[in-house]
């Protein structure tokens, strides 16, 4: 499309008007006094740790963008950035339109929340706060905090899950096709399987399968849809004497940092009150991170290699994703198990050569957070159950509780890797999702978002012409 004498992209367009005319309903929605009445009786130190929390579950995604940013060569430092950090923009705007309603609204068949029950928070406020035991709230029961800031602790997680799939398919992603992708599979594969973990009346939750904080969710359900991405878009093209060094090492240390720092919000808020369960959280996801951390490197070492910053920031990061399905619910002895249990299963998928060989799954992400996520559920099964088990009268027994575990894991496999890899050929229909051969050479930085990092600007590259001939040449 041709504006003003300028290329313009219909896409980009499309949305923008889709913008303006979800600005002008917004005018269209009334305003309720009582929601934002603050209850005298309520607890205002669960509402400070949950405002602290959820802020904390944001700056995960900025942390994420570094982690995964310093990981790749130069000319994609950027481009993967963005792709984590784009996400803040576009899963906001879907959740409070109505994903908080897909996932936490009216349970329709036990797999799927009302759409209509929140569209555009209505009905989310600050005091429309319900006590345990009152289900005359629309959709979800809440205690003690107010709905609409849980409806905000739940869109950080919504928002970082899908950033955590870019990992897989870095460096050759074409960004338009990935925004596509990425909001599909928040609103087809997220929200329903959030429905079913979290909801009072999701499929999960009547099976007595627990999730503390994402292991399913989060990190299984995002390792498992990178695994169909790397599958696939295939593997990157690689230029003959090319360095495939990691651009920035210090941007990985500060990523990790940031994560963990975010973990105390993403595990700690998950208890959804300023308890002991919250505390509990908060010294299981640090001893685990700890624990990790040190057994990655020791690993390494085991093996022949220097103690590296890489391996430090990495095995720092398994360990906050093992301690997440369970994090509020076991011991700090148990934690540190879990932790090197995970750790040692997850280094030992980093470093077969016949995974790499498979699939170019760029930065791991299957490897850690997807099979973190996976055998962290397993683990739960085998240490939650007495932690339920002495406050639920109608508790099941220990080994349909470990069973059903395993059932939901299979069923998630199965759900996410299908629908994921469907949502990659649907969005490839219409926008491909594999940049060219040329963007690819120059980099995503430069051929997607005319940007440049560092000393790329300054390095001299064949024109796509001459690119091209040389392909043919050779």
């Amino acid at each position: 499309m041709i504006l003003n004498g300028k290329k313009v992209s219909l896409g980009w367009l499309l949305v923008l008007v889709a913008l303006v005319c979800l600005s002008v309903l917004g005018l269209r929605t009334d305003f309720s006094e009582n929601l934002f009445d603050l209850p005298g009786d309520h607890l205002w130190a669960n509402v400070a740790w949950m405002i602290t929390a959820t802020i904390f579950v944001l700056m995960m995604t900025p942390g994420l963008s570094f982690f995964y940013g310093g990981m790749v060569r130069p000319k994609n430092v950027i481009s993967t950035m963005l792709q984590s950090f784009i996400v803040m923009g576009f899963v906001s705007v879907i959740w409070v339109i109505f994903g908080f309603g897909l996932a936490f609204g009216d349970d329709i068949a036990h797999v799927i929340g009302n759409p209509f029950d929140f569209f555009m928070m209505k009905n989310v406020g600050v005091g429309n706060v319900t006590e345990a035991g009152d289900s005359s709230q629309i959709g979800l029961v809440t205690t003690t905090i107010p709905l609409a800031l849980f409806a905000l602790f739940q869109m950080k997680f919504a928002i970082i899950t899908p950033s955590l799939i870019t990992g897989a398919f870095a460096e050759r992603v074409h960004f338009s096709g990935y925004l596509l992708f990425m909001v599909l599979w928040t609103v087809v594969v997220y929200c329903p399987l959030a429905h079913c973990t979290w909801h009072p009346d999701g499929l999960f939750g009547m099976m007595h399968v627990h999730d503390y904080a994402g292991g399913i969710v989060v990190h299984a359900a995002s390792g498992i849809a990178a695994l169909a991405g790397a599958m696939f878009l295939g593997r990157r093209r690689q230029v003959k004497g090319e360095s495939t060094k990691p651009a920035n090492v210090p941007f990985v240390l500060l990523g990790a940092a940031l994560l963990w720092l975010g973990w105390f919000g993403f595990n700690g808020g998950s208890s959804l009150a300023a308890d002991g369960i919250a505390v509990s959280a908060f010294l299981n996801t640090n001893t685990a991170a700890a624990t990790a951390m040190v057994a990655w490197i020791a690993l390494d070492a085991v093996r022949g290699h220097k103690p590296s910053a890489m391996g430090a920031a990495v095995g720092a990061v398994v360990g906050l994703v093992a301690i997440t399905p369970c994090a509020g619910w076991v011991t700090a002895g148990q934690s540190i198990f879990i932790a090197l249990f995970i750790t040692v299963c997850c280094n030992m998928a980093v470093a077969w050569k016949g995974y790499s060989n498979l699939l170019d799954d760029a930065l791991d992400v299957f490897p850690t957070h997807g099979l973190g996520g996976i055998i962290g559920t397993v683990l739960t099964g085998v240490f939650a159950y007495d932690f339920f088990a002495r406050t639920d009268p109608d508790m099941i027994s220990r080994g349909e509780f470990f069973w059903n575990h395993i059932l939901v894991l299979a069923m998630v496999f199965g759900y996410t890797f299908i629908m994921s890899y469907g949502l990659y050929w649907l969005t490839d229909k219409i926008i491909p999702m594999r940049v060219s051969g040329w963007n690819e050479r120059v980099g995503l930085d430069s051929s997607q978002h005319g940007e440049e990092y560092g000393n790329e600007a300054a390095l001299e590259l064949p024109s796509e012409s001459d690119w091209f001939r040389g392909v043919e040449e050779n």
